[in-house]
């Protein structure tokens, strides 16, 4: 890629509608639109000024716009931005784009203009994570925690440990300069004790914090499973307020999975309604039932539904001892009926009794799933959280440096073989935010961003 490339992209979304948006950034953005607009000499005019004319390729008009004027350094990329407002709609958006490029631009990869913007100083790399996290969120607390990344302040957090362990660094080579002072060894080495520690704390916290984040960005994916005809399609039903799923009488009703998702408590939960898990000669149920099975270990919740009128049989039992207890809830469905299981039964699981006849049945049920998730807490916290895998691996990574240079003081290994894992951490946590990177990662996180973004 060339960084004085001018790039042009639309940034709209392509298809009828209003208006469209066509950016153009670099060196060369205002000469090539001013080349091909009738209106204002955009050379001469003001920045963030906004300018009535057409869109002009030799004597042909290709469309009325306004075109907005932005120049270095004060804008996205840093770079000249001419922003082109042109009527929506496939063809009229396209020949535009078209004409800037026969007049020099070239077509902007996917996520080059934010990826200029990180290059160029304007924004760090977690802030143009941030930047799709907020496009892409699903829920209002999702658009927060974005906004709260994007702000900088997981940036300045980042920076602040970062800090620490420069001084630390720096209060080694002290040491290493200045060997004949044995004090000097003796205080350094209780500092970067205490501090390491303190950054360990942080870092867990960090880690801890991070699961919270991942609720808010991907939302709760809920599998109901049990065996057939226990309620499992009602209690889906009941959650999203919708007939999605067939309830019937008949056993293996549903044989494939039925998905569907709702805002609950500021968290998208995605559930999906399982085909119910027995013995069967069916091939097609037989699909269904290893579907369902598969389905338990990728799962944030799992809702294990049972028939409160029935006595617990033996695919009830396998099934209790297959799933992962911390992220279940045993549901006793059915509590209208006369009642064969009860809630003390259950002393070791998370459970609560249902019934999809009324509200309260099932109101109890989304009571305990915001128990369970602390989304209470969530909700009424900020949302200054680590936001995807990338971020969460380098910060384990940064976790395991800083415990080894505590292990390396207990051990009393040489001060300069705990200086290597002090920088390997303070590289790490640079990693995070873009200080330290590699053309590679950079190419494949900007490569997830959509044209003209």
């Amino acid at each position: 890629m060339f960084m004085k490339d001018t790039i042009a992209a639309i940034s709209t979304a392509l298809g009828k509608g209003a208006i469209s948006i066509v950016r153009v950034s670099g060196e060369e953005a205002i000469k090539i639109v001013n080349e091909i607009f009738t209106g204002k000499n955009l050379k001469e005019v003001d920045s963030h000024t906004i300018h009535y004319g057409f869109i002009k390729e030799k004597e042909e008009l290709m469309d009325e716009v306004l075109v907005t004027v932005m120049k270095a350094p004060k804008t996205f990329t840093t770079e000249d931005i001419v922003e082109i407002n042109c009527h929506g709609g496939i063809i009229a958006t396209n020949r535009v784009l078209e004409t800037i490029l026969n007049h020099g631009a070239r077509l902007a990869e996917a996520g080059e203009f934010t990826k200029r913007a990180f290059l160029n100083g304007r924004i760090d790399l977690t802030q143009a994570e941030a930047i799709m996290d907020l496009i892409e969120s699903k829920s209002d607390n999702a658009r927060r925690q974005a906004l709260e990344q994007l702000s900088g302040r997981i940036s300045n957090y980042i920076e602040t440990l970062r800090e620490k362990i420069k001084d630390l660094l720096a209060s080694i080579e002290v040491n290493i300069d200045y060997p004949e002072y044995y004090d000097i060894e003796i205080v350094t080495i209780d500092k970067i004790k205490k501090v390491t520690q303190e950054l360990q704390i942080e870092l867990e916290r960090l880690l801890k914090d991070a699961k919270n984040g991942e609720i808010i960005k991907e939302g709760i994916k809920t599998v109901i499973i049990g065996r057939p005809n226990v309620g499992k399609s009602s209690i889906l039903n009941s959650l999203l307020e919708q007939e999605k799923a067939i309830v019937t009488d008949i056993e293996g009703t549903t044989r494939d999975i039925v998905e569907g998702s709702i805002s609950f408590e500021g968290v998208h939960l995605n559930m999906i309604d399982t085909a119910g898990i027995r013995e069967t000669e069916d091939k097609i149920e037989k699909i269904g039932v290893e579907k369902s099975l598969s389905l338990i270990d990728t799962a944030s919740l799992i809702l294990l539904v049972l028939n409160s009128g029935e006595d617990l049989t033996e695919q009830d039992r396998e099934l209790l001892d297959k799933i992962d207890k911390e992220k279940t809830i045993v549901v006793l469905n059915k509590n209208d009926l006369d009642s064969k299981l009860k809630i003390e039964d259950f002393k070791t699981y998370q459970v609560v009794s249902t019934n999809t006849k009324d509200l309260n049945g099932i109101e109890s049920l989304k009571a305990k799933i915001k128990e369970l998730f602390n989304l209470e807490k969530i909700e009424s916290t900020d949302t200054t959280y680590l936001s995807n895998a990338r971020q969460i691996s380098l910060i384990k990574q940064a976790q395991k440096e800083v415990s080894d240079v505590i292990k390396a003081i207990d051990n009393s290994l040489p001060i300069d073989m705990v200086a290597i894992d002090l920088k390997n951490a303070f590289n790490l946590l640079g990693e995070v935010i873009g200080e330290e990177y590699s053309e590679e990662i950079i190419d494949h996180l900007f490569a997830n961003f959509c044209v003209g973004k």
